[in-house]
Parts: structure tokens; sequence; C-alpha cells
């Protein structure tokens, strides 16, 4: 049976679903979802472009800025944990450039959190045997090093509300063709918005990630001492809820064309919601994690060298590929970095930090 048909058919059975549940179904199904079914998603034959695809010079970055942080903690043991590891290209660019800091590659101990059993086989023909995979973070614990995620969280599973006489969730109904609903929304959602002391006008419509929280704690507690690096589309508070964003920032991907119609190419097309980095912070810091600083990807590389970096190692390298890496998705990406058990410290990616609102 189809995808859309197994969905169709829970509704039937069930009633309108949460759009979480419906946009969890068209990402995740077990073999029919888009993270978990063979087909391409990254790079030219795909969807859309990473930075990991693009170049090695992204990964190279992330191990210049891993190897700071692994001085900075006395160089010891070092476990890097990312979570999503796509085609593990990332992870492969890492350990390369982390072989050639002195001491640094027989400290690193690389896991990789991945769910999807299609994309763990794709990583296990590209990486070496320095890197182990978990189904759970919860599997580890008293972790010292850094979690790293790059567009992970935006492909978290959301809430979709709209402010219509009261906070409303919006449902996703079935009859001869999806069709959204209106409920009264739950504590859970209700509680969000007030802990970030939000209030949406009247008619704003936008998306609720809830799963950060618990994914935020689980991290936390598994982190005897290091750093968390999320990177990931989104903005602070102060900038996702301004007018101009009052129907939502919920965008698809289909052959690197976006959408905004999550009911079409359903497992065929990428969903995803911009990330409230200001909530990454809030409950972070109810959980341990204390902010080390939150900045745009282009200053974040820049900051680490990258212009000098490429000159001296990729003197061929096509302008485009650096102009992509800085103005496009650089501009667009934000570079979010917590910390734990480290007192006040310095990064150099976050030279160029900016304040979280």
């Amino acid at each position: 049976m189809a995808l859309k048909e197994i969905i169709i058919d829970r509704i039937k059975h069930e009633g309108p679903l949460s759009f979480k549940d419906y946009m969890e179904m068209c990402l995740y199904y077990p073999g029919e979802g888009y993270y978990t079914s063979p087909i391409e998603k990254f790079g030219i034959k795909g969807d859309y472009f990473t930075s990991p695809e693009l170049s090695p010079l992204f990964g190279q970055m992330i191990a210049r800025q891993l190897h700071e942080m692994w001085r900075q903690m006395g160089c010891g043991p070092f476990t890097v944990i990312e979570f999503g590891g796509g085609t593990g290209k990332l992870c492969r660019d890492i350990l390369s450039s982390v072989s050639s800091y002195p001491g640094f590659y027989d400290q690193v101990n690389y896991l990789i959190v991945e769910k999807s059993d299609y994309l763990r086989e794709c990583q296990k023909e590209l990486l070496s045997k320095k890197v182990n995979w978990i189904n759970d973070v919860n599997e580890v614990n008293d972790i010292c090093g850094c979690i790293l995620s790059n567009e992970l969280v935006d492909n978290f599973s959301v809430y979709q509300v709209i402010m219509k006489n009261g906070l409303k969730e919006i449902k996703v109904d079935y009859d001869n063709g999806f069709r959204e609903v209106l409920m009264p929304a739950g504590t859970a959602l209700h509680n969000y918005f007030e802990e970030l002391n939000i209030s949406l006008p009247e008619g704003f419509r936008t998306e609720v990630n809830l799963e950060v929280i618990p994914w935020l704690n689980r991290i936390s507690n598994i982190l005897s001492k290091g750093f968390v690096i999320t990177m990931d589309y989104g903005f602070h508070s102060a900038e996702l809820y301004q007018e101009s964003r009052r129907y939502g920032n919920l965008v698809c991907y289909h052959q690197h064309q976006p959408n905004i119609c999550p009911y079409q190419n359903i497992g065929r097309q990428d969903i995803t919601a911009h990330v409230n980095f200001s909530a990454l912070q809030h409950w972070g810091q109810k959980f341990g994690l204390a902010t080390c600083g939150y900045t745009r990807q282009k200053y974040f590389l820049m900051s680490l060298g990258i212009s000098q970096h490429a000159e001296m190692h990729f003197p061929q390298m096509s302008a485009d590929v650096l102009k992509t890496l800085l103005l496009d998705l650089g501009n667009k990406i934000k570079v979010f970095i917590q910390q734990k058990n480290m007192g006040k410290i310095f990064l150099s990616g976050m030279n160029f930090a900016e304040r979280l609102i």
C-alpha cells in the first residue's frame, strides 16, 4: 500500500491527525517515508544541497572548531556524536581533517545516531572503522566531547497552530483530499508560548517543535562535559514571529524546487520547519546547557579561516562553491553552540556572535 493510502486509512480509523503525526509518517514511515526510502535526497540528483555535499571545506572547518574544543578540554579522549549523518560526507571530511592534528585523531571516538536504515547503509559504505553507529543517544553516557548536527532539527516533526479566537491546533483530515481542521490547542502547545513569553497576534499561523525539548534534555543528560553544535535554518523569536512570517515557515523540497504544500509528493519530498533558536537556548539552559554563541554560518566559517584555507588547499576550486557556503547557505543557516561544565569560554567560530532574543 502506498504511503498516501496508509495515511488516509489511519485518518479513517483514528480521526484527524496532528500535523506532527502526519509529518512524521511522511518523513519516517518505515520503508516508505522520505528519509527511510531508497530515493536520492542530496546533491544534484536529489532534492537539495547541504554544505557537506558542496565541498570538503565545510567538514574541515568543523574539524578546526572541534580541535580547538579538544584543546580547551585538556586534550584527552573526545567523543563526537553526529545526529543524522546524511550521506556520511561530513563525518568523512571531519575525520580526514582531524588526522592532520597531532594527537587528536587517536583521541577521537566518532558515533553517528541514524534512524534511517537506508542512510546508515550509505554511511557504512563510505566511512572507516573509526565510526560506530547507535540507534539512540541513550545508549551512551558520561560523554566528554561534542554533540553535532547539521540540518537535523528542521526535520523534527512539528505541530501547526493558528491564533483564531484563541490558540488552535491545525490537524489533518481527509475527505476526497487532505484538508486542515482546527481544534483547541492542548496544554503543551499553550505552555510552549508561555515559556518563551510569546503572544501571537490574531490570524498568525506558525509551527511548534516540541520534539526539540526532550532531545535537548537527553543530550544534556549524556553530556558530562563539552559542547553542542547545532547548524540549521532558522531564526530567534524576534525574527520568527514578526508580521512577515504570519503564514508560517514550513517549506517542502522536491527536485530542487521549494513549495509550501506538504500534501503532495507524499514520501517523495522533504518537509522542513525553520528552527526557533531562542527555544533551543531557553530549554537548553533549563537542562544545564549554557550558550557559547549564535551566528550565521558565513561568519562561523570566516572566523575559522575558510577563505585562507581554500586559497591554500583548493586553489582550483570554483568560486561558486565558496559563494554558496558563505552567501547562499551561509546567510540562511545559523550556527548555535552550547556548552556544559566548561565555564566561561571563547570559541573562534563565534567571533561574530549575535545576541539571541
